[in-house]
Parts: C-alpha cells; sequence; structure tokens
C-alpha cells in the first residue's frame, strides 16, 4: 500500500499549486501597469520593488525550509495560505508605497510557503519511496498555471479593478487552498500516527563524506539555470524582437509553456527509469541549447520556434529534477531544509537576473547577453558532471573495499 502513488493527495495539490502560482507569481505581470498608475510610479519602479521582495523572500526561504522538517510541510503550506489570503488583501488596501511594497515582500514569502519547495517537501514526507514519480506527476498537473491564470487575471481586470481582483484571488487561497491544505496535513498526520511500522526513508547515493560538496555543486548548477532561465523569460519578447523576429516574437513565445508541459508528460511516460542525475544533466543541455539555436539561427522564424520549444523543455525538466534530485542523491531524512535552502540561491539569482540581462542588453547589446546567458548556463553541466563523477567514484571505492 505504501508504495502506490497517492493520487488523490498529487490532484489536491495540483489545484493548490495553480491557484499559488496563478493568484501569487503569474498574475502579476498582467496587473502591474496598473498598480504602477495607481501608486503613481512608473512600471520598472514597480517591477523593481517585485525583485526587492523576491530577494527578501529568498533570504527567508532557508529558515523556512527547516520549519518544512520540524513541523510538517502540510501545515505550514496550511498556515501559507492563510498568509497568502492576508498578504493579497494588504497589498489591495495599502494605502501608500511603503505599505504596498512591505505586503509584496508579504505574498513572496507566503509564495515559498505554499509552491513547489512545500509541496515537494509533504510528498516527500508522506511517502518519500514514491516521491520522484510524485513529484513528476505534480508538476504537469502544476504546468498550466500561467495558461489559466494570464487569461484570467486579464478578463478580470477588464471588469475590475487590480484590488478587487486581488481580493477575488485572496478568496481563492482562503476559501479553496487552505481547506486543501489543512485536510492534506490531517490525514497525513493520521497517517503516520496509524502506522505500523517506521515510516519509510529514502537512502541517498552519495556518501555521507562527499555530500557537502554534492550540495554546493548541486545548488550551483540549479542556481546557475535558474539565472539563466528567469533572465530570459521575463525578457523573451523584446529579445525576440531585438533579433529580428517582430511582431512573430510574441507567437513564438507562446510555444515555451506547451513545451514545459510536454516535456513533463515524455519524462512521465518514458523516463520513469531514468535516474534524477541524468534527467538533470540533460536539462542542464537543453537550456543553453536552445539559446545557442536562437543566437545561430535568428532571426529566422523557424530556428526561434526550436528555441522556444527546447528551452521550454528544458525548463519543464528542471522544475522536476529541483525536487527529485536532492531526494535522489541525499535521502529523504533533512528534505526540508535543503529545498529551502535551494530556493533561498535560486531565488535570490531569480531576483536580480532580468534586471542585469536588461543593463546587459542596453550595454553590450542582445547576442552578447545572450551568449553569457548560455555560457553561465553551460556550467550546470559541469556541476552536474561532477557529482556524476563523485557517485561513480564512491561506487568503485565501496567496491574495492
Amino acid at each position: 500500500m505504501s508504495g502506490r502513488i497517492p493520487v488523490t493527495a498529487i490532484v489536491a495539490l495540483g489545484i493548490t499549486q495553480n491557484i499559488g502560482y496563478g493568484t501569487l507569481y503569474y498574475s502579476f505581470s498582467i496587473l502591474a501597469p496598473d498598480m504602477a498608475a495607481h501608486f503613481a510610479w512608473s512600471t520598472e519602479w514597480i517591477f523593481g520593488a517585485l525583485s526587492v521582495a523576491l530577494l527578501i523572500g529568498g533570504l527567508t526561504a532557508p529558515w523556512l525550509g527547516g520549519l518544512f522538517d520540524r513541523i510538517g510541510a502540510g501545515r505550514v503550506m496550511t498556515i501559507g495560505s492563510a498568509v497568502a489570503a492576508a498578504a493579497l488583501l494588504a497589498c489591495a488596501y495599502a494605502p501608500g508605497r511603503t505599505s504596498y511594497v512591505a505586503a509584496l515582500i508579504a505574498i513572496e514569502v507566503a509564495a515559498n510557503l505554499v509552491q513547489y519547495g512545500a509541496a515537494f517537501a509533504f510528498l516527500v514526507q508522506l511517502r518519500p519511496e514514491v516521491a520522484s514519480r510524485s513529484i513528476a506527476y505534480l508538476t504537469l498537473i502544476a504546468g498550466f498555471a500561467s495558461t489559466m491564470f494570464w487569461p484570467i487575471t486579464a478578463v478580470l481586470q477588464a471588469q475590475m479593478s487590480w484590488q478587487n481582483v486581488y481580493v477575488i484571488f485572496a478568496a481563492l487561497n482562503l476559501f479553496i487552498c487552505l481547506p486543501i491544505h489543512a485536510w492534506l496535513s490531517h490525514g497525513a498526520a493520521v497517517q503516520r500516527k496509524t502506522a505500523k511500522i517506521a515510516s519509510p526513508r529514502v537512502e541517498g547515493i552519495l556518501p555521507s563524506e562527499r555530500r557537502r560538496l554534492g550540495f554546493l555543486l548541486m545548488v550551483a548548477g540549479f542556481s546557475l539555470m535558474s539565472l539563466s532561465s528567469s533572465a530570459v523569460l521575463v525578457h523573451m519578447v523584446p529579445l525576440l524582437s531585438g533579433l529580428g523576429l517582430g511582431t512573430t516574437a510574441a507567437l513564438v513565445g507562446t510555444l515555451f509553456g506547451p513545451s514545459q508541459v510536454a516535456s513533463r508528460l515524455i519524462n512521465m511516460i518514458f523516463g520513469k527509469n531514468l535516474a534524477a542525475l541524468h534527467l538533470a544533466l540533460f536539462a542542464a543541455l537543453l537550456i543553453p541549447g536552445g539559446m545557442l539555436i536562437l543566437l545561430l539561427l535568428a532571426p529566422s522564424v523557424p530556428g526561434a520556434m526550436i528555441f522556444a520549444m527546447i528551452f521550454g523543455m528544458g525548463n519543464g525538466l528542471l522544475s522536476i529534477v529541483t525536487g527529485t534530485l536532492p531526494l535522489h542523491l541525499f535521502g529523504s531524512d533533512g528534505y526540508g531544509k535543503r529545498q529551502g535552502q535551494m530556493m533561498a540561491a535560486r531565488l535570490i539569482l531569480s531576483a536580480i537576473a532580468p534586471f542585469v540581462l536588461a543593463l546587459a542588453m542596453a550595454q553590450i547589446g542582445i547576442p552578447a547577453s545572450l551568449a553569457i546567458c548560455a555560457t553561465l548556463s553551460c556550467l550546470a553541466i559541469v556541476m552536474f558532471g561532477l557529482i556524476l563523477v563523485m557517485q561513480r567514484t564512491g561506487r568503485t571505492a565501496v567496491s574495492a573495499g
């Protein structure tokens, strides 16, 4: 029984992940111009405030990750849904810029309590022996957040103020996500109490003496991929336009989302026996590979379409391996703390990356900036390759012993 995929929990988490990412992240770019007009700020300042909020949210992530282990990820997500609802309401009713930025910071902290890092930790704590497959299924369901919430937000924005949109989104977190998280948390607690044997554990493949270095290499690899990914994603349409794609840039950009979902579906069907480290290497190849194709083939529209698909597939796999690789390398013990530490590094770099790329494009041009992004992302291949060498030398040492 314990080896079965917790389908009900995955579907329930899929609902809350779509709402969490849709209301706390994807809606912002749609509502930002109205927010800027309301506070008499430029749109650049509004996105600057988001970067500050992401940065501070990243700094809190290690502490939040420790909470997953101490009190259970389900309980943290339940609290997080209440915090998210309160933060959205505070943002909607903020009387001035300072209170608005403070509420924005609260939103990003709440996001760390309810999004992938917390959901992955919950699945590991629920059934660690099948957590890798559970995470893959969850990312497939949650891949539709942008597809759903970009148009939903746009429709709501056309009918009402951004403040009222945030009030509706607060209600979704309070009346849908919170009860689901509370139910999941209660079910997990009951399962632990009624279990007649100790909860199964997953052992990591890296020997204990190599885990510190392995963890640093893994975090560096994920951080470099996230830096390049977030920078290019934020600027995708202007970047494609600047490379000569013109009015087709926005159309090409729409291929990204379906490609993310497609890569997760392909992995779910055909990648069941593929080790998480090999999947991480594959993702690390796809992200810079897509950028290099764009550099070589632009302004070719077919070339840009290939870029969007390969880049999207790499990002889709990245979401999976950030959950499965720590489990594969280090095991289920302390998983929540490791997720928090990884989230911190990735969020901090993701916060500054769009600003740095915008500055680079203005100073040295789009092709050179894109080449730097691709080079940085290629370094992730080296990081994961070194972990693979460590794994193999560890096996050799055990065999020799």
